[in-house]
C-alpha cells in the first residue's frame, strides 16, 4: 500500500489554489487511487487567504479534511504564517521563493521560484498554481504524469491547455532538481 498523502495548498485568493487542488484530486482518481478535496476561503474571493486540501490514498479515506498535512504548499507569506504550525513532523514543505526568509531550518523544505517561473518563463503568472503542482509531483512523486496531463486536459480549454502543460513540466523539472 502506498503512502497516504494529506496535502494542503495555500495562498491568496486568485492564485488558483482551489483549481490546483481539484486537478490534483482528479489526477489521483485517474491513477486509480482514492481522493477527497475540500477548500476554505474567506469572503474575499480575490485577495483573502485561501486553502484547499487533498487526501490521496490507496485505502478508503474515512475523513475528508486534512488536519496535519504531510505536504504543505505556501504561495503567500500570509499562508505560510497561518499554516506552518499545523504540519506533521515529517512533512514536505514547498514554499514559493524565500517566503520564510531562511527561518525554517529543517529537512524537507523546498524553496522554489514558482511564481517567478510562471511569470518569467511562460509570461503568465496565472499558471503559478500548475507550476506548483509540477513542483510537488517532482519532489514527492505522488501521481503519474499521464494522470496529471489528463486532468489538465479536462480542466482547461484547448486554447490555454498547452501553456498549462508547459507550466506543469517546468514545475516538475524544478521539483526534481530540488531533490537532486
Amino acid at each position: 500500500m502506498g503512502k497516504k498523502w494529506r496535502i494542503r495548498l495555500s495562498g491568496t485568493g486568485g492564485q488558483g489554489v482551489i483549481k490546483g487542488a481539484m486537478i490534483l484530486a482528479e489526477a489521483a482518481l485517474l491513477d486509480g487511487r482514492n481522493a477527497t478535496q475540500s477548500q476554505v476561503y474567506g469572503p474575499e474571493s480575490r485577495g483573502g487567504s485561501t486553502r484547499a486540501e487533498v487526501n490521496i490514498s490507496d485505502a478508503r479515506i474515512l475523513y475528508p479534511k486534512v488536519e496535519n498535512p504531510n505536504l504543505l504548499l505556501c504561495l503567500s507569506p500570509e499562508a505560510y504564517q497561518k499554516y506552518i504550525g499545523d504540519i506533521s513532523e515529517d512533512a514536505i514543505i514547498v514554499l514559493d521563493g524565500d517566503l520564510d526568509k531562511g527561518a525554517l531550518d529543517r529537512s524537507g523544505v523546498y524553496r522554489l521560484p514558482i511564481t517567478e517561473i510562471a511569470r518569467d518563463q511562460l509570461g503568465k503568472e496565472v499558471v503559478a498554481n500548475v507550476v506548483a503542482l509540477g513542483a510537488i509531483n517532482g519532489i514527492a512523486g505522488i501521481l503519474s504524469d499521464e494522470a496529471v496531463y489528463e486532468s489538465l486536459a479536462r480542466s482547461f480549454p484547448e486554447k490555454i491547455l498547452d501553456v498549462n502543460r508547459q507550466a506543469y513540466q517546468l514545475g516538475f523539472q524544478a521539483g526534481k532538481a530540488a531533490i537532486e
